[in-house]
């Protein structure tokens, strides 16, 4: 509760400003501030102050009621023209509500058992329910245009009345060809995998790669420091040329380190198709590298 009834003059208004900076009044509701305001106004008898007089007394309004500067010269201005404060009643038009709540959750509960069709069937469905088999509880909503058969569905009642689950959809890589090898007994379609050897003191431990013919179970191995595409493209660029044989196929999992532009262009190089992904490649792009670590090998024939 504030009481500045002994607030009678511009000289004490200003001490109080000066003496309340930093300090916020709340707690005033909007039936209180405009008879307090015009009462102050009153008190003070705006109209016939001088302009640095009324800026005090504004200054005074906006630190009490909260308003803002540009809603205290309204106010101020109101006054000043009719003599006094009163707020408006503002009479907002608002559309007749033809779809009820009941509305609401039968159409929730018809998409629920007939597993969330699409809006004209769910249409259709109700005008059923009405005509043909006369439920007298879908009479109003059966007559809902598609439209706002959909707006209803994103309100906010439908979405807490209804719980939809959704399958997560697996991400797409379009890189190669997802297929199982085919060799049909011809050497040249090759198996390859990552192994990480463990870490040891809190250092990370090398990655092995295997790469194993389908057909004859020749095998080449290297190890690598980091299981990334700097490293990877000279092992593999080396791994393949090291098979006797034409390459003809190459399979890997959805492992990254192998699922990558960068990988796709190496395989290409030499012809052959990459199955891991969605189509096939064929570039001609020689790979160069320059600088990087050396891998380790040791070729094991079977």
């Amino acid at each position: 509760m504030m009481n500045d009834i002994k607030l009678t003059t511009i000289e004490e208004v200003k001490r109080f400003l000066a003496g309340s900076k930093g300090v916020t009044f709340e707690g005033i509701s909007t039936d209180e501030r405009y008879p307090w305001m015009e009462s102050v106004l009153v008190r003070f008898k705006y109209s016939g102050l001088n302009r640095a007089e009324k800026g005090v007394i504004r200054q005074y309004l906006e630190k009490v009621s909260g308003y803002s500067r540009a809603q205290v010269c309204r106010l101020t201005r109101q006054y000043y023209q009719q003599g006094r404060l009163r707020k408006a009643n503002s009479r907002r038009h608002h559309f007749p509500t033809k779809y009820t709540q009941k509305d609401i959750a039968l159409l929730a509960r018809t998409d629920e058992l007939h597993q969330y069709l699409s809006g004209p069937a769910t249409k259709r469905i109700m005008e059923r329910e009405w005509a043909v088999y006369g439920h007298i509880d879908f009479r109003n909503i059966s007559q809902i245009s598609v439209a706002h058969l959909y707006n209803l569905r994103r309100s906010y009642l439908y979405r807490n009345l209804t719980t939809r689950y959704i399958k997560t959809k697996p991400a797409v890589v379009k890189i190669g060809e997802r297929a199982k090898p085919d060799p049909g007994g011809i050497p040249g379609y090759i198996r390859v995998d990552t192994v990480h050897q463990g870490d040891r003191d809190g250092e990370k431990g090398v990655y092995h790669i295997n790469a194993v013919d389908e057909v004859t179970q020749w095998e080449i191995l290297a190890s690598v420091e980091k299981i990334s595409e700097y490293y990877l493209e000279p092992v593999l660029e080396a791994m393949l040329a090291g098979f006797p044989f034409v390459i003809r196929g190459f399979h890997s999992d959805n492992g990254s380190e192998f699922v990558n532009r960068t990988v796709a262009k190496l395989l290409n190089n030499i012809l052959y198709s990459f199955s891991q992904g969605l189509r096939q490649y064929y570039f001609r792009f020689i790979l160069t590298p320059v600088g990087r670590p050396q891998p380790l090998f040791s070729w094991l024939p079977t």
